[in-house]
């Protein structure tokens, strides 16, 4: 056997033991998640499972599909069928690879898109070393609606946006306030200092294949362990009032959480100031997954346009699993507990939300409301939900 041939079968016999682990890893992973610490019950363990295959999708894709920061391409993900680690229901998630030292352009139109913000990260939050590197955002570029535009990375241009050493990605999140049947942005991205296409060695192929099982392992088990820590730091059906502010994540962003815990003759009423921030709403989450409660079939998230405040000037969302007829309801979709996540983004004031939680007996609902909150017939709710599944079916168009 010559050298080459040997160096292939060695190449070969590489690669084939890191697709075998990977099978065996999907085969534990697949038994682990239908147990405790995960959510239980006939339901919560075939989510487990379908979260463990989108997870797979999402991960070998990133990791073995979308590795080359030599030739890179936008795969995106927490989307209608990808989800982990809490996800926006008002954004597309896009990541591209790339590296320090390398010139990159990304160019494309904003069309229906409201904002976007492209982060320069280390990882994901769920792993072990990860954060936000480097933001900028549409509205500091002066974009909107339909606008073209052309961002730079790295070299010595002016305009150019620096990339800070230990980047791995340029991520994108499209934020769509307005929920209407309106063309999605586009983006394409290039590298400005390309090289030769590499022949796929074992070696290579292998690592990629143990990075994609690594990123499975840490997204599963540590999202899971991030909900029951969370659930456990606070008490059912209530805030802490203490503004959550992610030390490597997003510097915009706040965030309050209130895990649910109802019986299904109850509802339960947050009521929050309308904060001073160009973005806010509230999000209704599944435990063990992360993953949003169906936003395609229910309506289980309102952002600043989707929600009706007031006429005392305060916000009052309803979550429940039987439509209340109230304005502003969240559709628990027949789901005892889960997570609240309360958003306000891009702050232009001090004015948090200070949200506050009641549980109250469904047929006690009406007279915990002030009387003159609107109500929607059963009809507007149905023209209301076609109308969202309008737009997310053009957002997430292939």
């Amino acid at each position: 056997m010559t050298g080459g041939t040997s160096n292939q079968a060695s190449g070969v016999r590489a690669g084939l033991e890191a697709w075998e682990d990977w099978c065996a890893l999907l085969d534990g992973l697949g038994r682990e998640v239908i147990a405790e610490p995960y959510p239980t019950g006939a339901n919560a363990q075939l989510e487990m499972l379908e979260h463990l295959a989108d997870n797979a999708v999402a991960f070998l894709g990133w990791e073995v599909l979308h590795a080359d920061p030599t030739r890179p391409l936008f795969s995106r993900q927490n989307d209608l069928i990808t989800q982990w680690g809490g996800p926006n229901a008002d954004n597309v998630y896009r990541h591209a690879r790339i590296e320090a030292g390398r010139r990159y352009r990304i160019c494309g139109n904003m069309h229906g898109c409201d904002d976007f913000i492209l982060a320069l990260r280390a990882g994901f939050m769920h792993n072990d070393v990860w954060g936000t590197k480097a933001t900028v955002t549409a509205s500091e570029l002066g974009l909107g609606r339909h606008d073209d535009f052309e961002i730079l990375l790295g070299g010595d241009e002016p305009a150019a946006v620096a990339i800070p050493e230990g980047v791995l990605s340029a991520s994108i999140r499209e934020y769509y306030f307005d929920w209407t049947a309106d063309e999605p942005a586009f983006f394409t991205i290039e590298c400005l200092d390309p090289q030769p296409a590499p022949v796929l060695d074992g070696a290579t192929f292998a690592n990629r294949v143990r990075r994609a099982m690594m990123q499975m392992t840490d997204s599963i088990q540590r999202w899971n362990a991030y909900m029951e820590m969370n659930r456990a730091e606070r008490i059912d059906n209530s805030f802490t009032n203490r503004t959550l502010e992610v030390s490597k994540g997003l510097s915009m962003a706040r965030y309050e959480f209130c895990f649910w815990d109802l019986e299904p003759d109850q509802a339960l009423i947050i009521t929050a100031e309308v904060p001073e921030a160009r973005y806010w709403g509230a999000q209704l989450y599944m435990m063990g997954t992360f993953e949003l409660v169906d936003t395609y079939s229910h309506i289980s998230c309102r952002n600043q346009t989707q929600t009706t405040v007031d006429s005392d000037g305060k916000v009052r969302y309803v979550l429940c699993d039987t439509d209340p007829s109230t304005v502003n309801w969240l559709d628990t979709a027949g789901r005892r507990n889960g997570l609240c996540t309360l958003r306000w983004f891009w702050p232009t004031g001090d004015r948090a939300m200070t949200p506050t939680a009641e549980v109250v007996a469904l047929a006690d609902l009406a007279a915990a409301i002030p009387m003159d909150h609107p109500t929607v017939t059963l009809p507007t709710r149905a023209a209301d939900l076609a109308t969202r599944q309008s737009h997310l079916r053009h957002r997430f168009r292939t």
